[in-house]
């Protein structure tokens, strides 16, 4: 699914233990303090798929939420 630019991919690791893959929908990496992923495993051991799309979808908005604000500070400190 595709979800604020980003691409979900719920996986089963272990029998009853859902985790979710994230990745930017342009196939750029997520860059975090310096450090470029190409794709990130984020949440728990979820039941199921739904909750751990649910957590990734969490994620997705932090991380465009933290963008957002580093890309204003760039932009200000450059004018």
């Amino acid at each position: 699914m595709t979800y604020g630019g980003f691409q979900i991919e719920a996986f089963e690791a272990g029998r009853g233990l859902w985790h979710a893959r994230i990745r930017r929908e342009d196939h750029q990496p997520v860059v975090i303090d310096g450090v470029s992923f190409p794709e990130l495993e984020v949440g728990f051991a979820w039941s199921d798929a739904e909750a751990a799309i649910a957590d990734a979808k969490t994620r997705v908005d932090y991380l465009n939420r933290r963008f957002l604000t580093t890309e204003k500070t760039r932009k200000t400190a450059h004018v």
